[in-house]
């Protein structure tokens, strides 16, 4: 048994999505050259896809906010191991109201929650981005007719199918550059990874005062993902240029 505490669900993720490290680079290509430009993240987390789009484009500078202080911090670690902290700023802060740079690239990925749902998201973001500029936007969307348990678990009806996302991009004053969406691997690499993280930590400390509670957090994950959401709720990163 050891004395540490009960570990952070994230660590042993790299995105806080399902996203693969080829399909991360494929979508930072599909930005365009970022040399020399302004990249801001919106719900960065702990900003891995903000800090390797700044980390291979030279001049290019990156403004990441989230209200997780332990992302930030994670973030922040990680820009300065990889020395490029003088380029990189990330700030604990509310995405709504933060007040930031007019961006050349913003991403926003699994944050449209904060606004409520994918259309505000998008209208936010033609305000912060300059006209020409991108939108690298991730969000959920349900691949099949979810049960009523699924739509009051993720956003009520908020989410709609990728046709329906893909039509309020357009209607929202975008054009579409670019579509993909998060294959079952991914999913299921992304979720297998979040409860390892518990499980391992289990492993280790089975009669730590909170080990009842930490086993049942992630055997209702794991629940809610293998019997419910599995196969029905898809993730989409659509591309945009601002109109």
């Amino acid at each position: 048994m050891t004395d540490a505490p009960p570990p952070n669900g994230h660590a042993l993720l790299d995105f806080n999505s399902p996203l693969s490290d080829a399909k991360s680079y494929e979508l930072i290509a599909g930005l365009g050259d970022l040399r020399d430009k302004t990249v801001v993240d919106y719900g960065c987390g702990w900003a891995e896809l903000l800090l390797r789009a700044v980390e291979h484009a030279p001049g290019a500078t990156g403004v990441g906010v989230d209200g997780d202080d332990y992302a930030i911090a994670r973030g922040t670690a990680n820009a300065r191991a990889r020395g490029i902290a003088d380029r990189v700023r990330l700030e604990l802060g509310d995405v709504t109201t933060w007040d930031g740079p007019v961006a050349d690239v913003a991403i926003s990925i699994g944050a449209s929650h904060a606004w409520g749902d994918a259309r505000a998201v998008l209208a936010a973001m033609r305000t912060r981005i300059r006209p020409g500029g991108r939108l690298l936007l991730g969000d959920g969307y349900w691949e099949r007719e979810p049960s009523d348990t699924l739509r009051e678990a993720f956003q009520g009806d908020a989410l709609g199918t990728f046709e329906d996302l893909v039509d309020l991009a357009l209607e929202s004053g975008y054009r579409v550059l670019r579509l993909t969406t998060a294959s079952r691997d991914e999913w299921d690499s992304f979720e297998s990874r979040w409860c390892a993280a518990r499980e391992l930590w289990l492993l280790d400390n089975p009669d730590h005062p909170e080990a009842a509670a930490v086993q049942k957090v992630v055997d209702d994950h794991r629940d809610l993902w293998i019997k419910g959401y599995r196969g029905v709720l898809g993730f989409a990163y659509l591309t945009l240029a601002r109109r």
